[in-house]
């Protein structure tokens, strides 16, 4: 089955010159790769009676059976512009209760995109229509209110459809002053809105009820996630008012509160957008009007005439206390990092001046010094704790303007590495004319004390030798050797976790003269801790054997300390 094409014919004078411009044909069997009778209408301009390229007007989504094109037929400057429109009928559309769509001119054309759909199934219809744009009719004012109407057939029914007047509405907007400065770091803007309107036809006493939204730190696609700006009215970023609008200007003020905006060098854009208070009521908004217009304000600048501010920031960062390429030992005395942090301007200003200063796991962010002229610096640390940013001179760092503090990291104890990394980066909205001295890097190698710490207790203090005691010269039990001493020895660690130590104990065996003196019987260990212990315990078997033992004279008055020996 073929499309039908040039089924229906409609030639349009749109430019009322009395001459054809256009030429629309329908072919309202149009199948599209769904297999759907979709329909199709095509655009061929016309030059000195010859057709030239073609386009085609754009209607149903394809999803079902439409037979778009079924019917066209020309209007008679519906919207009153100046230029003769187009209405097309799609009656099969949505589930065959049927649609229209309207085209406007412009110049010598018609505009491929439709500016108004109608559905045969609207609810303001009082019965339930079928084949609603089977026929068209738009050359008369039925209503006499002088604005071209439209006739449309349905199903064994014809709907009048009345025009709407329209209304053109424009806005302006004037702020005072003229530009934001930021005084203690806030300023007040007072907006003034001015409205008019541009009706067709041209009545006495000509209104229009619109709703207008503002929105700070907004244009057309997007706004900026934090607005720098809140409207005192309501301590929100945007602000929603009802307005009459008549051919006279009629004009609206707020006032917008700025507190230390992040970003004070990009302006401060306002999206106003406008629609219809009563949307379906007449006069309708001008279709092709703008329904949003974005305003803007710059910040005061302190950049020269041309307004283009070119900075020239030199950082210098030195660790306090320590040399170049010195080991840094980590203790609970010694856990902190401090760092002088020097930043000097050389050009024009540098607005929203910050360092941003990036830190490996092993360090936390602790805190930061005020400078000692006043300055003010503020630093923030990031969620992902890697990474502060200090706020240096808001809102800007002026010309041979020096700033000096220090930040301060302490050390994670619990993510012990072998060296600390810290890079520092001086950044700001300004043009940057050298970047490469506007970068510090750390790299500090490092050690931990273990802080451990050994303490011993005994039973007995001290032990008297007699030269003449009777000491056996067998020993048949641990008894024979003499009284017993018990030492106890207890590690204890510091902050720094240690994951083995190792401690040796020596014991005087044997005097200098190969006396036996001290003899190991027996090792305890705490059995909460994990604790190894070598040691020769019993090696003469005592208790199993019998072993004999000899000794000989041995002077222990000048020794002031027995060491282990043999």
């Amino acid at each position: 089955i073929g499309s039908y094409f040039g089924s229906v014919l409609c030639s349009v004078d749109v430019n009322k010159d009395t001459i054809t411009d256009v030429l629309l044909v329908g072919a309202p069997m149009y199948m599209n790769d769904l297999k759907k009778e979709e329909g199709r209408v095509y655009l061929f301009t016309i030059t000195r009676g010859v057709l030239n390229w073609h386009q085609f007007l754009e209607g149903p989504e394809g999803v079902e059976n439409a037979r778009f094109g079924s019917a066209i037929a020309a209007l008679s400057d519906i919207n009153m512009d100046g230029f003769n429109d187009v209405i097309v009928g799609s009656p099969l559309e949505n589930q065959n209760s049927g649609a229209v769509y309207i085209y406007n001119g412009h110049e010598s054309t018609i505009r491929i995109r439709y500016s108004q759909k109608i559905l045969g199934s609207d609810g303001a219809f009082r019965s339930q229509l079928q084949y609603f744009g089977r026929s068209l009719d738009g050359y008369g004012d039925l209503n006499g209110d002088s604005i071209t109407d439209v006739s449309v057939g349905a199903f064994g029914q014809v709907v009048q459809l009345w025009s709407q007047s329209i209304a053109d509405v424009s806005v302006e907007a004037l702020f005072t002053p003229e530009k934001i400065t930021l005084f203690n770091k806030n300023a007040d803007i007072k907006l003034q809105l001015c409205f008019s309107a541009k009706f067709r036809p041209t009545k006495r006493n000509d209104r229009v009820a619109i709703i207008y939204n503002i929105t700070i730190d907004a244009d057309l696609y997007s706004s900026r996630v934090t607005s720098r700006g809140l409207f005192k009215e309501n301590n929100e970023r945007c602000l929603q008012k009802n307005m009459l609008i008549s051919q006279a200007q009629s004009c609206a003020e707020h006032t917008i509160h700025i507190q230390k905006p992040s970003d004070v060098v990009n302006s401060l854009d306002l999206c106003v957008n406008i629609s219809l208070e009563n949307p379906g009521t007449s006069p309708a908004l001008e279709v092709y009007s703008e329904k949003a217009k974005v305003f803007s304000i710059p910040f005061y600048k302190d950049c020269g005439d041309d307004g283009v501010c070119i900075s020239d920031l030199v950082l210098d960062v030195q660790q306090l206390s320590a040399t170049q390429d010195q080991l840094f030992i980590v203790s609970n005395q010694n856990r902190r990092l401090t760092f002088s942090v020097t930043l000097k301007n050389k050009r024009e200003s540098a607005y929203n001046t910050r360092i941003v200063v990036d830190f490996s796991e092993n360090l936390f962010f602790a805190s930061w010094s005020m400078p000692v002229d006043g300055t003010e610096v503020t630093c923030q640390i990031a969620s992902s704790q890697k990474t502060v940013t200090c706020d240096v001179g808001y809102p800007a760092l002026k010309r041979e303007q020096q700033v000096t503090f220090t930040i301060n990291f302490d050390f994670n104890l619990q993510n012990l590495q072998n060296q600390a990394s810290v890079h520092f980066q001086a950044l700001s909205e300004s043009h940057e004319e050298n970047t490469a001295d506007n970068l510090v890097n750390f790299k500090i190698p490092l050690r931990y004390d273990a802080d451990i710490h050994i303490t011993r207790s005994t039973n007995i203090n001290f032990y008297e030798v007699s030269s003449d005691g009777n000491v056996p010269s067998v020993m048949h039990s641990f008894e024979d050797i003499g009284p017993k001493f018990i030492f106890s020895i207890k590690v204890t660690t510091g902050s720094v976790p240690v994951s083995m130590a190792s401690v040796i104990i020596h014991i005087p065996q044997y005097t200098k003269e190969k006396n036996p003196l001290m003899y190991l019987t027996e090792v305890h260990t705490d059995q909460a801790g994990d604790i190894s212990c070598k040691a020769e315990i019993n090696p003469l078997k005592i208790g199993h054997m019998s072993p004999s033992v000899s000794f000989k004279n041995e002077n222990f008055r000048h020794i002031k300390e027995l060491v282990r020996t043999g």
